[in-house]
């Protein structure tokens, strides 16, 4: 029998994130998934409200030997076939899984910038992520259980709880740190190894209630490029490009990252920044928020949305919240501020907005619910 909570996402991401409508293209991607149960589903109930459904279906160990062997000229050619699909399409489900979530560990560095310079940035850079209504996702597997530290039954419920969300009510809680990050100039940050500074005034603000991304539950926006100053130092792991990243300090000196540091992989690290120009600064600001993630576990999706978190993000500004830096890089790093993460206070125009994870402010109120100091 059908599991009935997959239905139930299926239907959140085609009429909540996607709205998708009859004679619009979706192309569904998935990865490495132990069923194609989901993905059926999203073909039938697709059809049936009269879209044209495609589908990838793609497999992390050939990629791995795909990303290994291929020259810069294979690479470009695969970016260009991609791009080609992605440019006709009106709509784009992104689904992970994962048998191993190491799989790229071992592909090499200047092979996985070859990547991102030929198709993740031309691509979902460039085209998915301005010109199509676009959601991701992952899967549960007994791989993202495990990096969650939950069995594989426990991690299906919270993972089914999580991505089906009230994401109205969502929207109704956010909008008052949306109207407060609008109107504000300066931000500080402060925290064990973090005091940073930084403006923000005349760029836009996004409230994220799973249009995006699923699960989700942040507020983002972007620093205005060259007025970061000071340091951060990140206290949850980040998986990147197939490496595990802990520890990760960041100096800025006029909004670039002047010194780059993190536990026995340092080099690794700058090898990243050091793609292009972009990459050394920060993209991307955001406040995480959905309350019902509250520990880290390898993936950015989740982590990045962890109640009394904010991620700083190196790399591209997405153009709906732009402050013009351009890079192949755009990595999510999450600091997370509640108590049992070593507490911290966000600063809005020298006003403490919140300490410790928790919301000051009478009309953030709502944004507490579910985590405790």
């Amino acid at each position: 029998m059908a599991d009935p909570r997959l239905a139930r996402l299926a239907d959140v991401l085609l009429d909540h994130s996607c709205r998708i409508q009859s004679g619009e293209k979706l192309l569904i991607e998935a990865f490495d998934l132990p069923t194609e149960e989901l993905v059926c589903l999203l073909v039938e109930k697709a059809a049936a409200k009269g879209a044209i459904p495609l589908v990838q279906w793609r497999n992390n160990r050939i990629l791995r030997s795909l990303y290994r062997s291929s020259s810069s000229t294979g690479m470009q050619l695969t970016g260009e076939l991609d791009q080609s699909v992605m440019a006709k399409m009106n709509a784009y489900i992104g689904i992970r899984g994962a048998e191993n979530s190491n799989e790229f560990a071992d592909v090499p560095g200047t092979q996985m910038e070859q990547v991102q310079k030929h198709i993740w940035k031309p691509v979902h850079l460039d085209i998915r992520v301005p010109k199509t209504k676009w959601v991701v996702l992952r899967y549960p597997t007994p791989s993202f259980a495990q990096a969650a530290n939950m069995s594989s039954e426990a991690f299906e419920d919270f993972f089914f709880d999580v991505c089906t969300a009230d994401y109205e009510q969502m929207a109704r809680n956010q909008a008052p740190l949306k109207q407060r990050m609008e109107a504000l100039d300066e931000v500080r940050i402060v925290g064990p190894g973090t005091d940073l500074t930084f403006r923000k005034k005349g760029i836009p603000v996004i409230a994220c209630f799973g249009e995006r991304n699923i699960p989700d539950g942040e507020v983002f926006t972007a620093p205005i490029r060259d007025s970061v100053n000071g340091v951060i130092t990140y206290n949850a792991g980040s998986r990147y490009q197939g490496t595990v990243f802990e520890g990760i300090r960041f100096e800025f000196t006029d909004g670039r990252i002047t010194k780059a540091e993190c536990r026995g992989k340092t080099d690794r690290l700058n090898e990243i920044l050091d793609s292009d120009e972009g990459a050394r600064y920060i993209g991307e600001w955001a406040i995480g928020c959905n309350n019902r993630i509250q520990h880290p576990m390898l993936d950015t999706l989740f982590d990045e949305k962890i109640g009394g978190s904010l991620h700083f993000t190196p790399g591209n500004a997405y153009e709906t919240a732009d402050n013009g830096n351009r890079s192949q890089v755009h990595w999510d790093l999450v600091l997370i501020q509640t108590p049992e993460y070593g507490g911290g206070e966000i600063y809005f125009d020298g006003e403490l907005i919140r300490k410790d994870g928790l919301f000051l402010p009478e009309d953030l109120q709502p944004l507490n619910a579910g985590l405790t100091s």
